[in-house]
């Protein structure tokens, strides 16, 4: 089983979580977050005032999947949150020892 996390522009939500559920994904975890890569943050102009902020906001999407899905996880992701422009995000995946669904006491991929 894999762990997927991917950080992602916040307007490519509903295109990752359509690409997902595309592929049965049947759920996700998704956190507004802030951070910055790369570009360092960026300039953005309030009420005629220019300032700099050192914090992007970005949508965080957790995803646990089996083995056979995890590569075409991945690639769905990427599809659905590519823009081509500096701060698309990042994907981690790891690996996952285990799972227990609270309610039923299933475990690992029948838990999923």
């Amino acid at each position: 089983m894999k762990f997927i996390v991917a950080v992602i522009k916040p307007f490519k939500l509903d295109a990752v979580r359509d690409a997902l559920t595309g592929l049965g994904v049947q759920g996700m975890t998704v956190t507004e977050v802030k951070g910055f890569g790369r570009q360092k943050g960026q300039t953005e102009i309030y009420r005629g005032a220019e300032y700099t902020t050192n914090m992007v906001p970005k949508v965080k999407i957790e995803v646990a999947v089996s083995d056979d899905l995890a590569g075409r996880a991945v690639e769905a992701i990427q599809q659905a949150a590519h823009t081509g422009a500096i701060g698309d995000g990042k994907i981690f995946v790891l690996d996952m020892a285990g799972v227990v669904r609270i309610r039923t006491g299933e475990t690992n991929e029948t838990a999923l």
